[in-house]
């Protein structure tokens, strides 16, 4: 017999070892099923499982579970990033405690201190790598995540290193690699350029300071507003809007940059705002993405004052060289406050970019790197998914995807970092590149370029570690090799992933494939919201609102958290998570397993050749019926993506239909004194329970596994081999579902009355039939007893003389219920309470009303915030609607 009670704990990490060890994640190549695959997105190996992860990987294996049972042969690729920059810091840190710090540069040790070089430190990577490096993977298999970890990578594995070798050189060959000397975004922590998804922004509480800059020639000034002075040091323009009469004047007149005397122009650009600060602003191309711009427009040149920890370098005057960034803004001010040209001060909010790991701002610095011909290659991607070769979904993340497309910059793909892929270009003795697969074949060029064998320095940086994701769709499975995995299953189905990586990864997955594979690398990019607080805040650690699925699963277990997770994902809208959904959904296993276990003490079990559509009884024809209905709404939701819809048809049909109104219609059948009905319903309550756990294991495998390995006594396949419930034409009984659909609704419509009016649970009501057609006569006859008992009657009748004094009336299709609750129900207490409850809602559909008819809110807030208001605003009207009929129905009174 089944437990009492379900405990998650005990049965999740005995399935899932069960799984794994029979291979029933394994894709099988060789089989003549078609093909399904996902790649996953692959988390950063230092990673530990976020909500983030729960979510994407939840939907994932929802949907590779059913493709497995739809007849698929499904492959879903794990792995794990390097994660540069995330890994080397994991790494220094331990080696920091340790007091052994990198050789990095100039670095020299301290006493106490040791210093490691570049090879011992990838040894100690590598070596944490194996300890530690496997957390998220096992975190992902408590979540019940059933990846084919028979082929897991790494995307610094053998393999994969190859492919991003080859493709480096191919890329720079085609003269779409290079190198040159922009900006970037530069850590002065870690010593490296970073991704703009490793850029964090955070409002600063700050200064604006107003600096006068003297006009060569004149007595008049130029006053620039910075929340930066210290950078002025290597300014080489003023620019002000071509229409702003206040400076007008002064466009192609010199500046005398203050504390360095450096003669600078004032340009007209558009990029100067008239409407913020003075309306002039001073130019530093080497320290602002904005001003390389203008000064690429008017051909300013760009001085970098930086050296790379952000202190002042030579190109600085004296006074100001060695000072970090911050004692050189204080002593750039006092100066200018000594000369007089510090106009005055105000406090400033504004937003400064800092590395999301290192936590320190972060400086636009110009250096050279490695770029990619993002644009170029752009083209491609863009042209693949215009002609619907790649389908995003929703659609609307379409233009998301087309507007970076169209305002790509050139890809910075080098970082100064130890761990990564180190990019394979080496260096003559007078600087000439040589980039090749291997030193070998480096040195090979070289020779030919000197004549003689050279020795060569090999460019010490990494690859950006989105360059190898870059590849993840086809290199994971074994390009550039061509293997049969690549043929049998590139291109991948669909990615489903979040859309802050629609840049830095879906497009870039994009590009790499259409070059290399030329073809795109999935047909479908299914884009998932944000999991938010309660509130509808955003996770961070800083506002101690991040919610750990870890322990939600402990408390509820993996089951509960899933489905909650699907039930909200729904498209385009941002999932506020609160612990009691989960702890609703928690019951809901609870629920299936109670009506599993009253099935069991029921004596229902599964009956070899049972067919369903002979059953004689009604109530049994009606639930096959309503579960052929249920499959093929779950069906249709999955097959479009409406993960929430599809958990929507499962709830209603598990919670409502089966538990709350087939079991309670099959209790007197159980107890009947026909022994063909009693062994017909044990049968159809066995099989529908069966293809109800068929039905709910993509989203909760372990309860379902759990209870399928009871119903079956342990034989044969487990669910998870299991195929899809297939619905067959005769398990449709129109008249059986019409008939008990009938009586479901006048129950139901019984009960809403009850509550409604506050009537007793205990009280036993008369009920009145009205112009009772002959199929209600008929209907009632049949089921007057389950009628009686779940409406809680004393008695059916039909209504002889006039309508009884206080009688509430329910239409039913063409037949009128009436209730007479004179002497029940307190008419003047309950017209009280409902009036105001209805004030109390219409009070708070006015608040709703007015937010909506402000265009700047509809305009300004986010689109998910705006539907949120309108879905309330609908809601509300439905509950009111409800309360006015519960007030129509005291008229009576």
């Amino acid at each position: 017999m089944l437990d009492k009670t379900y405990r998650p704990s005990e049965v999740e990490a005995k399935h899932y070892a069960r799984w794994e060890a029979e291979g029933l994640f394994q894709a099988q190549p060789d089989s003549k099923k078609p093909p399904f695959t996902i790649v996953i997105p692959p988390p950063n190996v230092t990673g530990s499982l976020h909500m983030g992860h729960a979510l994407n990987n939840t939907l994932q294996d929802t949907l590779v579970r059913y493709k497995r049972m739809k007849g698929f042969d499904a492959l879903w690729m794990p792995g794990t990033d390097h994660a540069g920059i995330a890994t080397q810091m994991v790494v220094e840190r331990q080696l920091a405690e340790q007091g052994t710090f990198l050789k990095r540069g100039a670095a020299v040790a301290k006493v106490n201190e040791t210093l490691i070089d570049r090879p011992a430190f990838l040894d100690r990577v590598w070596k944490w790598k194996a300890e530690s490096g496997g957390t998220i993977t096992r975190q992902l298999r408590r979540l019940g995540a059933s990846l084919d970890w028979s082929r897991e990578r790494f995307t610094m594995d053998d393999g994969l290193s190859a492919a991003v070798v080859k493709v480096f050189v191919e890329l720079y060959r085609e003269k779409l690699i290079y190198k040159d000397k922009r900006l970037v975004n530069w850590d002065p922590k870690f010593l490296t350029a970073i991704s703009d998804l490793e850029v964090e922004t955070r409002e600063v509480k700050g200064n604006l300071w107003h600096i006068r800059y003297p006009i060569e020639g004149s007595d008049e000034f130029i006053t620039v507003a910075t929340t930066r002075p210290e950078t002025m040091l290597g300014d080489t323009g003023v620019a002000v809007h071509p229409t702003d009469e206040r400076w007008k004047h002064l466009v192609g007149r010199t500046v005398v940059l203050p504390l360095v005397g450096r003669r600078i122009p004032v340009v007209a650009d558009a990029y100067s705002d008239p409407e913020k600060g003075t309306g002039a602003v001073k130019i530093t191309p080497a320290h602002d993405f904005n001003d390389f711009e203008v000064g690429k427009r008017h051909g300013l040149e760009a001085i970098n004052i930086f050296t790379p920890e952000a202190r002042i370098n030579d190109n600085a005057p004296e006074a100001y060289r060695g000072l970090d960034r911050f004692a050189a803004r204080k002593r750039v001010l006092d100066d200018l406050e000594a000369l007089g040209l510090l106009v005055r001060t105000e406090p400033h909010m504004h937003s400064v970019p800092h590395g999301d790991r290192s936590g320190v701002p972060i400086e636009p610095y110009l250096t050279e790197q490695w770029y990619v011909d993002a644009k170029t290659l752009a083209q491609p991607a863009a042209k693949a998914v215009e002609e619907g070769r790649t389908v995003f979904v929703p659609k609307s993340w379409e233009k998301t995807y087309f507007h970076w497309i169209e305002r790509i910059e050139p890809w910075c793909i080098s970082r100064q970092l130890w761990w990564g892929h180190q990019i394979p270009a080496w260096y003559g003795p007078d600087e000439a590149v040589f980039v090749a697969e291997t030193v070998e074949k480096a040195a090979a060029e070289a020779r030919v370029r000197y004549g003689r064998d050279v020795e060569l320095r090999r460019d010490p940086d990494v690859l950006d570690t989105w360059f190898s994701s870059g590849l993840w769709a086809f290199s994971t499975l074994g390009w550039p090799e061509s293997t049969p995995e690549l043929a049998r299953y590139y291109p991948t189905s669909v990615l489903i992933t979040g859309f802050d990586i629609i840049f830095f990864w879906v497009a870039r997955m994009m590009m790499m494939s259409l070059h290399f594979m030329k073809d795109v690398p999935f047909r479908t990019v299914y884009v998932h919201a944000l999991v938010r607080d309660e509130k509808g805040q955003k996770m961070s650690k800083s506002k101690g609102n991040v919610i750990d699925p870890l322990n939600l699963i402990d408390k509820y277990g993996a089951d509960a958290l899933r489905f909650t997770l699907v039930a909200m994902a729904a498209q385009g809208r941002d999932i506020k998570l609160a612990e009691t959904r989960v702890e609703g959904y928690r019951n809901f296993s609870t629920k299936i397993w109670n009506a599993a276990r009253f099935c069991e003490m029921n004596g229902c079990r599964l009956v070899p050749g049972f067919d369903p559509s002979q059953a004689k009884n009604v109530v049994n024809r009606w639930i096959v019926s309503r579960l052929g209905a249920a499959v093929s709404d779950v069906e249709a939701a999955l097959e479009n993506y409406r993960f929430n819809e599809a958990a929507g048809a499962l709830y209603q049909f598990a919670w409502g239909t089966y538990c709350d109104w087939y079991l309670e219609f099959a209790k007197p059948l159980f107890q009947s004194s026909d022994a063909a009905a009693v062994a017909e319903t044990r049968a159809t309550a066995a099989w529908v329970l069966g293809q109800l756990l068929h039905l709910l294991h993509p989203f909760m495998p372990f309860i379902t596994e759990e209870l399928w390995e009871h119903l079956t006594d342990g034989q044969g396949k487990p669910l998870i081999a299991a195929a899809w419930p297939e619905v067959r034409p005769e398990w449709n009984a129109a008249a059986a579902t019409e008939e008990m659909d009938w009586v479901v609704r006048l129950i139901g419509e019984i009960r809403a009355v009850r509550t409604e009016l506050n009537v007793a649970p205990a009280a036993e009501l008369p009920l009145f039939l009205k112009d009772a057609d002959a199929a209600a006569k008929q209907r009632i006859d049949g089921h007057e007893a389950l009628i009686r008992r779940l409406s809680r009657l004393s008695s059916i009748r039909p209504l002889e003389g006039a309508m009884p004094k206080g009688a509430v009336q329910i239409v039913v299709g063409t037949t009128t219920i009436v209730l007479p609750l004179a002497g029940v129900v307190d008419a003047v207490k309950e017209r009280g309470r409902l009036e105001k409850d209805d004030a109390k809602l219409a009070g708070e559909a006015i608040k709703i009303e007015k937010k909506l008819g402000n265009a700047d809110f509809v305009a300004k807030a986010p689109e998910d915030v705006v539907e949120e208001n309108r879905e309330r605003l609908r809601d509300l009207a439905a509950e009111r609607a409800k309360l006015k009929e519960a007030l129509a129905r005291l008229a009576a009174f």
